[in-house]
């Protein structure tokens, strides 16, 4: 928490911001020479300790607003395909995918980009073991290994840990970054993300 030279990343595997932004969190890291902490969580009950705010209170206004112009209108600013409709899988349990990316380690940008990619431009099931099996062959990886070590206790507790650690540091959606422990939600923030790992902002 809060190192110096680390981003700390935390977003869920079908999150449509954190698909928004992964390439501009990457190309900012790379620029940096920053590190990325990918730190996959369950996001329901972190929006439910956090915010209260559960997707389905919100309004049909904010709805449309929110997950569809504004949305649409940063997939074109970010030069990325997006699907025009809700996933068809959007509502799948999400752990395999979050466990995936954790279990692949120094790799865990790659894949965590493929994930959300096939999420919302292929409208897959990133949940199923065939999508992701795919997804891993397809960025090089060994998908046997990568899908057994994300059933593996360790890395399940470690799924835990990151969405117990977002709970206690008030992170309230995804995505979410810290820099030297400074809190920046949601991708269109990361201009300031990127100017707070060259000068801190003030306290």
């Amino acid at each position: 928490m809060a190192e110096d030279g680390v981003i700390e990343y935390f977003f869920s595997a079908h999150s449509a911001y954190a698909y928004l932004g992964a390439w501009e969190l990457e190309r900012i890291a790379q620029d940096s020479g920053w590190t990325v902490a990918y730190r996959p969580i369950d996001l329901n009950p972190v929006i439910a300790a956090t915010s209260g705010d559960a997707f389905g209170s919100r309004s049909a206004a904010h709805s449309d607003y929110f997950f569809g112009r504004d949305m649409f209108r940063w997939a074109e600013w970010r030069g990325l395909p997006m699907i025009r409709h809700r996933p068809t899988h959007h509502d799948n349990p999400l752990e395999r995918p979050n466990c995936m990316i954790i279990a692949a380690g120094k790799d865990a940008g790659v894949i965590s980009r493929a994930i959300l990619q096939s999420h919302w431009r292929d409208d897959t099931d990133i949940a199923a073991p065939a999508t992701l099996r795919r997804l891993s062959e397809k960025a090089g990886l060994d998908p046997d290994a990568l899908l057994e070590a994300a059933q593996s206790p360790k890395v399940q507790a470690q799924h835990r840990t990151n969405t117990d650690e977002a709970i206690a540091r008030g992170v309230f959606g995804s995505p979410t970054y810290f820099a030297r422990g400074d809190m920046f939600y949601g991708q269109d923030r990361l201009d300031m993300l990127a100017r707070a790992l060259r000068q801190p902002f003030a306290p």
